[in-house]
């Protein structure tokens, strides 16, 4: 835990969602239940989903749906996931504070993640964060997802950022693989299903236990 780190100020911070900015574990975990279990698998064992969250939808269900039927799972979770979403969505400690005092210092910012794209941007606005970051990207707004790098650039190139310039803010190893992919730094919070030490053994440039821990990084 790097909680005495100093960071250096980046020109613009590319935002993950899930596991960083909110907590939409509790509706992501009925969703995927629910799905499982009406196509005839077992009730699915939540901390394998969780420790599962940051790649891709079909990833995640791949676990407990077969190749065949795998398609149709997910069209059901697409459906089903918008139904229950907003209950028990928790905006994590520290991040408005740390969108807004990045936006007042003019410092880019972009959320992309492998959410739903549709579904990202109305999370994005229920939680306030579009005030200040007005562009989310997600899963269906392009044809790649994360750890692609051709992702990442695009991302940048939406907020005319470059590489050298930008760091990405996420809470899980898929966030550090993309940043790393498109040659940035990733600075991590533990506020989804790893630990600081674990994202650091990952790569992470800096872990801490919250954005506030972060935020005051920056601060320094």
């Amino acid at each position: 835990m790097n909680t005495c780190q100093t960071l250096p100020t980046p020109k613009a911070i590319l935002w993950d969602m899930d596991g960083t900015l909110i907590d939409q574990t509790a509706a992501i975990i009925r969703a995927y239940s629910d799905v499982i279990t009406a196509m005839g698998g077992a009730t699915p064992d939540p901390d394998v989903i969780r420790r599962s969250l940051g790649g891709t939808m079909p990833s995640t269900m791949g676990i407990f749906i077969d190749e065949p039927n795998l398609a149709e799972a997910c069209r059901r979770f697409r459906t089903r996931f918008p139904e229950i979403m907003l209950e028990g969505l928790i905006i994590l400690a520290g991040g408005p504070e740390l969108i807004e005092s990045s936006h007042t210092a003019g410092i880019a910012q972009i959320i992309f993640t492998n959410k739903h794209g549709d579904t990202a941007r109305q999370v994005s606005k229920y939680a306030g964060f579009a005030k200040y970051i007005p562009k989310c990207i997600g899963n269906s707004d392009t044809d790649w997802h994360k750890p692609q790098p051709e992702l990442t650039r695009y991302v940048l190139d939406q907020i005319e950022a470059s590489a050298e310039d930008s760091c990405m803010i996420g809470d899980s190893p898929t966030d550090i693989e993309t940043a790393h992919n498109a040659g940035l730094p990733c600075y991590c919070v533990a506020t989804g299903a790893h630990s600081t030490e674990e994202l650091l053994e990952a790569g992470a440039e800096a872990a801490f236990n919250s954005l506030f821990e972060l935020k005051a990084a920056f601060a320094r």
